[in-house]
C-alpha cells in the first residue's frame, strides 16, 4: 500500500525519479500512477523545466486550414466560400478569421448560391467524417466462441419471442429486419449445434412492396434451401400511413423458427439471468 502522506521534501526528493522517467518517455498519468504523486500542482513543480515526450503532444492538424483561411478571409472571401473551399464548419472559420476585415456584401442571389454551396460542403464534410468512424469501428476482428455465445444470448432475449406468465410458449422465435443481425444469429444457432433442418423461414412484408424481390433476398442472406421458407406473410398497406421504409432496399421482416426448441428457449432464458448475474457482481 502506497503512502499518500508525504510532506513537501519527500515529494521534492522525488524530482530526479520524475525527471528521469518524463526523459525517458513517460507520460504524465504514468509517472503519477508509478509514483503515486496524485497532486497535479505538486506533479507540476516537479516536471517543471521538463519537456514533454513527443508522442505525447497532439498535432494540431488544423494549423494549415487556419493559415489558408485567413489567407482566403485576406482575400476578400466569405465564410461560406470560405467553407466550400476548405470543408470546414463556419464556427471555426469565424474563429481564425474573425480579427480581419469583413468582405464586401454580396448581392441576395450571390449570398443565396453561396450559403447553398457552403451547407452542401457541410454535409459531404459530415459524411465523410461519419463514414471515416464507421470504418474504424469495424475493426473488431474474428469473434470467439465464447464470445458470439454471449452476443447471440444477449441478441435473443433483445429481439426473439418471450414467454409470459399470462401466456406461455417456449419457443425460440426471433425476427428482424437488419441482414447482420440475421447472420450473427444464424451464427450463433450454429455455434449450438442448432441443425439447419430444424430451421424454418418465413418472410414479412407490406403487400405493396416486391415481394418475390424481397424472398429471393432473404433466401441469399440465409443461404437456405427454398423448401425451408414457409409462406410469406403480408401486412396490409394503409394509403393514409407514410411509410419511409419503401424502395429497393426495403425486404421486411424475417422469422426464424427453431422446431422442438423448448428446451433450447428455457437454456436461453438461463443464460440470460446468468448473463444479468454477472454484470451485477462485476459493477
Amino acid at each position: 500500500m502506497p503512502n499518500t502522506h508525504r510532506s513537501h521534501s519527500d515529494y521534492e526528493a522525488l524530482r530526479p525519479q520524475v525527471v528521469a522517467l518524463r526523459r525517458a518517455g513517460l507520460s504524465r498519468r504514468q509517472i503519477r500512477d508509478r509514483l503515486h504523486v496524485h497532486n497535479n500542482d505538486i506533479l507540476n513543480r516537479l516536471l517543471e523545466g521538463v519537456p514533454a515526450p513527443d508522442w505525447t503532444r497532439r498535432p494540431n492538424a488544423k494549423d494549415d486550414l487556419r493559415a489558408r483561411a485567413r489567407e482566403l478571409r485576406k482575400q476578400g472571401r466569405t465564410y461560406d466560400e470560405i467553407q466550400v473551399e476548405l470543408g470546414c464548419s463556419k464556427s471555426s472559420i469565424s474563429l481564425w478569421v474573425r480579427d480581419l476585415p469583413k468582405p464586401p456584401p454580396r448581392t441576395p442571389e450571390e449570398a443565396s448560391a453561396i450559403a447553398r454551396r457552403g451547407w452542401e460542403a457541410t454535409l459531404k464534410r459530415r459524411e465523410e467524417e461519419r463514414q471515416r468512424t464507421k470504418q474504424a469501428a469495424t475493426r473488431i476482428g474474428k469473434l470467439t466462441d465464447r464470445e458470439l455465445f454471449l452476443i447471440g444470448v444477449g441478441l435473443y432475449w433483445s429481439e426473439g419471442s418471450k414467454s409470459k406468465p399470462y401466456r406461455l410458449s417456449e419457443r425460440a422465435v426471433f425476427i428482424n429486419s437488419d441482414p447482420g443481425m440475421i447472420r450473427v444469429y444464424l451464427a450463433w444457432l450454429r455455434l449450438l449445434g442448432v441443425d439447419s433442418e430444424r430451421l424454418r423461414f418465413y418472410v414479412h412484408i407490406h403487400e405493396s412492396a416486391d415481394i418475390g424481390a424481397a424472398e429471393q433476398f432473404w433466401a441469399g442472406i440465409t443461404d437456405a434451401d427454398p423448401s425451408a421458407f414457409g409462406k410469406t406473410t403480408l401486412k396490409r398497406h394503409n394509403p393514409k400511413t407514410v411509410r419511409k421504409n419503401v424502395g429497393e432496399n426495403y425486404h421486411g421482416c424475417l422469422m426464424i423458427h427453431v422446431s422442438q426448441s423448448a428446451e433450447l428457449y428455457r437454456r436461453i432464458e438461463g443464460w440470460w439471468y446468468g448473463i444479468v448475474l454477472g454484470a451485477e457482481r462485476s459493477a
